[in-house]
């Protein structure tokens, strides 16, 4: 007889612009995932105590971030000391990858309750802080490939060259992403996600900085490529440069975190479960395109759930680059319509640790809002990896 993991409860906090004077640069990333943990267990009364660990996404584990996040976090959160933690890293799927070791964890009988998490403050701990000293094209790696590895900026540009989306494709897009946000923030669709931050002024943060209502196609068609240059133009002439500021996802910070059960322990406890783990898939993918593991990641979840790509109801494909998720629903022919229905990373943030667990919170109330069954989340990651995720809403 098999155990359901179930979500009982996902909250996250509103993106704060990832550079000094954004919304939450002022807040210490441990009070940060702090204040997350404090608003998910103040909403479930349960003995907190009874928690197995607290699992944690954290990309730039060094400076403010450093000595295990998710175990400083808990404890300054007041959990018992009892409750332990850890941290991981995954890249940009790092909280994914923290709910999926919560919930195989759940599974197999070792874990009761378990909270998945993840944070990153990117105005405080600059992206790529925790990798100074580490060239893939220098060292062991460089054997392997020997004409070397590229930035993430530069495989976009591959991969939109790949697919032949244009620069007018991936504006388009770009718009589309702050519109549905917008949208969604003025139908209070945000409003059972998103929880309050205190910042050290005792003002109060609950809303997502990174949304721009006023975003249109033609407005990012005036702004400069961010990656263009003559050693790429040489080396991949394909490349027609697209790639901009206004069509990636902007530097942010945020937390994420969700309480994760057996399905038998969370009716014992009184707790409503709102969704359970259907599948799971991890999958690696060429490191030079680096972002395209989604499909790969996506066609294996789909195999391993036994279901087809039209029983979905809802995708969140993570919007690292406009590329990416056009690329994944070209591959896969998904529908569009269902394709990060409440906008994405471009318009919402991505606050790497942290962006795993907010697409899983931000689908699971998506579900709940529209009445769905399925829902199935992805996202590409450094070094090309992905993880893919398949929740059934109960």
């Amino acid at each position: 007889m098999s155990t359901n993991a179930v979500i009982v409860d996902a909250v996250r906090t509103g993106s704060g612009k990832g550079k000094p004077g954004g919304a939450l640069s002022g807040v210490h990333p441990v009070n940060l995932l702090q204040q997350t943990l404090q608003a998910l267990l103040s909403r479930n009364d349960f003995d907190p105590a009874l928690i197995d660990d607290v699992i944690a996404g954290c990309v730039s584990q060094t400076g403010e971030q450093a000595l295990n996040i998710a175990r400083t976090a808990a404890l300054a959160a007041g959990l018992p000391e009892s409750v332990p933690g850890t941290s991981v890293d995954r890249q940009c799927g790092s909280s994914q990858q923290a709910a999926h070791f919560a919930a195989q964890g759940v599974i197999a009988g070792a874990y009761d309750i378990v909270i998945a998490c993840g944070v990153e403050s990117m105005s405080r701990i600059p992206m790529g802080a925790s990798s100074q000293g580490q060239d893939p094209n220098v060292g062991p790696l460089s054997a392997r490939f020997p004409e070397g590895l590229v930035g993430q900026g530069i495989s976009a540009e591959l991969i939109a060259a790949e697919w032949k989306l244009d620069r007018a494709a991936l504006d388009e897009y770009a718009a589309r992403s702050h519109l549905l946000a917008d949208e969604a923030h003025r139908a209070g669709e945000f409003d059972n996600e998103i929880v309050p931050i205190t910042l050290p002024d005792g003002n109060v943060h609950s809303t997502d900085e990174t949304v721009r209502a006023s975003t249109t196609a033609d407005g990012l068609a005036g702004l400069r490529t961010s990656f263009a240059s003559e050693e790429y133009s040489a080396r991949f002439p394909q490349i027609d440069w697209s790639i901009t500021a206004g069509n990636s996802s902007p530097l942010t910070d945020g937390a994420s975190a969700v309480l994760i059960m057996s399905e038998d322990r969370a009716n014992e406890l009184g707790l409503r479960p709102r969704a359970r783990f259907h599948s799971f898939a991890v999958t690696g993918s060429d490191p030079l395109y680096m972002l395209t593991g989604v499909i790969p990641a996506t066609t294996k979840v789909l195999q391993r759930s036994g279901l087809a790509i039209d029983d979905i109801d809802t995708f969140e494909v993570n919007e690292a680059f406009a590329p990416v998720p056009l690329a994944w629903a070209g591959s896969l022919n998904a529908d569009p319509a269902k394709l990060n229905p409440r906008g994405g990373a471009i318009a919402l943030g991505h606050a790497l640790g942290a962006s795993g667990t907010r697409l899983l919170t931000t689908m699971v109330n998506n579900l709940e809002r529209s009445g769905a069954r399925y829902g199935l989340q992805t996202m590409c990651e450094g070094g090309g990896m992905a993880n893919a995720t398949i929740i059934e809403r109960l």
